[in-house]
């Protein structure tokens, strides 16, 4: 008997209670015990393979197809952009393009200049390294106006978690989007579209309220510590027109593929044509970022006299930090192709459709309870998605329903970050916040990053389906 020929043995019943328990299991052993996460995706794999009685002899073959199969794609996005994330730190642009959209705007607007700036950092440098970055200019600005903190830090910290949370190459879109066969491309640019405006409503609405509301919250020593301090900042610093440029480039790209995609399904571009293969080929994502990479060693590395050997050295090192979410992504995908083997993925779709709760919605709240059992957006959104998997693969949705979906279960993920997230102490720590303050603030910011981001995904699935 193999993995291809075995039928589940148990009901739908005791399926979806082998379900909950891998569930509760994982989270016990994250949450207790604190097991770290990856090592917790692969236990409870291994255990619900059992529970479900998938053969012995094909337990781990399913799981290291899983894991193996999710890893490709994810390693490669996150990788590459991590290292044009950190070429952008270290050449002194993110700097440069803060106090460009300071000066630009105007010292009353610093905190949209800052949080415009966080939002294109955002989408290269992954949340924890962007916050870092801006911080010592946050510090700077707040100081320099006598401003409340907050009105400035807010806008900025909530930009690089849309970011992070909406948008390719951050690692949990580009897992929900291979779990669910979602067009990267088409994920990026309606991405863009939930992101930007629940930013505005979430970040920078809400930073200019809790500056209001606690003007007395100013920047003090402890806040401009060493633990803050940016690296020394290079005599030549890259420009912010270098790093704007850099960040087009794989938008651009992007959105190309995804266009002539388009296109050429309605007949208006032949497909057949070299050019189209060409710029689809360099419009997707891998190479996108690829391209992306290679440019930004050039920008902000040799046209700048960087040695080589130092541009080799940082990017190496901006691998590292992301070892973690990659073998997190690759586990949950282990995880998911436990469950779609075992059948309890069916039966997962199968209540859902006899409660009448529709996917899309289905999808969020699962990512939601998830992120607010066990703090990780990228384990809610990964464990959310493997779950919807088969719910998704069943209802015969079309390509921009599976795009809104992913974003749907993005959304889910970021809801209201609290003492069991790492990046809420992160924020409390950093913003010299008591952990009532970090709960009245940044748990709320990210409460408002959810439901509103979820509230536009459903906008825009709405009107799809008006003209659908």
């Amino acid at each position: 008997m193999d993995a291809a020929t075995w039928e589940p043995t148990l009901d739908a019943g005791p399926l979806l209670g082998v379900a909950a328990a891998a569930i509760i299991v994982s989270l016990v052993l994250i949450i207790w015990f604190r097991i770290h996460a990856f090592l917790a995706l692969i236990i409870v794999s291994a255990l619900t393979a059992i529970a479900a009685g998938i053969p012995l002899s094909e337990t781990v073959g399913i799981m290291t197809d899983g894991f193996g199969g999710t890893l490709a794609p994810v390693a490669l996005l996150v990788s590459l952009g991590a290292m044009t994330g950190r070429l952008v730190e270290q050449s002194g642009g993110a700097q440069s393009l803060a106090d460009a959209l300071v000066r630009k705007f105007g010292e009353d607007k610093a905190p949209l200049a800052l949080g415009v700036a966080s939002l294109m950092l955002g989408f290269p440098i992954f949340f924890d390294a962007g916050l870092i970055v801006m911080l010592p200019t946050i510090f700077a600005v707040a100081r320099r106006l006598d401003g409340p903190v907050l009105a400035y830090g807010i806008p900025a910290a909530g930009a690089f978690s849309v970011m992070h949370i909406y948008l390719p190459p951050h690692p949990g879109p580009v897992a929900a989007s291979e779990f669910f066969g979602a067009d990267l491309g088409l994920v990026l640019l309606f991405g863009l579209l939930v992101a930007l405006p629940t930013w505005y409503f979430s970040g920078y609405r809400w930073g200019l309220f809790l500056g209001k509301k606690y003007p007395d919250f100013k920047v003090t020593d402890v806040l401009i510590g060493r633990e803050t301090a940016p690296e020394e900042q290079p005599a030549q610093p890259a420009t912010a027109g270098a790093v704007i440029s850099i960040l087009l480039i794989p938008l651009l790209l992007i959105f190309c593929n995804t266009g002539l995609t388009a296109l050429t399904k309605t007949g208006a571009v032949n497909g057949d044509a070299r050019w189209v293969h060409l710029l689809v080929f360099l419009g997707q994502t891998p190479i996108a970022l690829l391209i992306t990479t290679l440019a930004a060693m050039v920008i902000l590395g040799t046209a700048r006299g960087i040695r080589a050997k130092e541009i080799e050295k940082s990017l190496e090192s901006a691998v590292g930090p992301v070892c973690s979410v990659m073998l997190l992504a690759g586990a949950g995908g282990m995880f998911g192709e436990v469950l779609r083997a075992s059948g309890i993925g069916d039966a997962l779709a199968d209540s859902m459709a006899g409660l009448g709760i529709p996917v899309i919605v289905a999808c969020y709240l699962t990512a939601a309870l998830l992120r607010v059992a066990q703090g990780s957006a990228t384990v809610a959104l990964t464990t959310a998605a493997t779950l919807m998997v088969p719910a998704v693969e069943a209802g015969n949705f079309t390509e921009l329903h599976v795009v809104f979906i992913v974003l749907a279960t993005a959304a889910g993920s970021i809801f209201a970050s609290h003492v069991n997230d790492s990046g809420f102490w992160l924020i409390g720590r950093l913003m010299g916040m008591d952990v009532a303050t970090t709960l009245r603030t940044w748990t709320m910011n990210q409460v408002l990053v959810s439901v509103i981001g979820f509230a536009f995904v459903l906008l825009y699935y709405g009107i799809y389906q008006l003209v659908l």
